[in-house]
């Protein structure tokens, strides 16, 4: 149960909700995530860490970045994200961060340089 109101608590933050949204659909570096939400490099690491620390996301480092992807175990917990992206029609910051996503390789390449 705690699974649960743990992850409605993350949910309630239209960041943290931005980024597993994102995740949902690609794995991300944060200057990725910062690139397609138009948000500062601390604070989408902030919510990445909690996100992290609640085991909600897990991280993993592929030369100097860090990639972040979703570790929803829980069924329930990916079926309620399933509807949200499903329902993404009418949340256009939501979809407007999912069709950036096509485009994600530009923002790698601004971290690089």
């Amino acid at each position: 149960m705690n699974n649960l109101i743990n992850f409605f608590k993350i949910l309630s933050d239209d960041t943290r909700l931005r980024i597993l949204v994102l995740l949902y659909h690609k794995k991300l570096c944060v200057c990725q995530m910062c690139g397609i939400m138009e948000e500062s490099q601390p604070k989408v690491s902030k919510h990445l860490g909690k996100l992290r620390d609640m085991g909600f996301v897990k991280d993993e480092r592929q030369e100097q970045f860090v990639f972040y992807d979703l570790n929803l175990q829980d069924e329930a917990l990916k079926e309620i994200l399933k509807r949200i992206v499903d329902n993404k029609d009418n949340y256009p910051i939501l979809e407007a961060d999912i069709e950036k996503i096509k485009g994600v390789e530009k923002y790698l390449e601004t971290c690089k340089g």
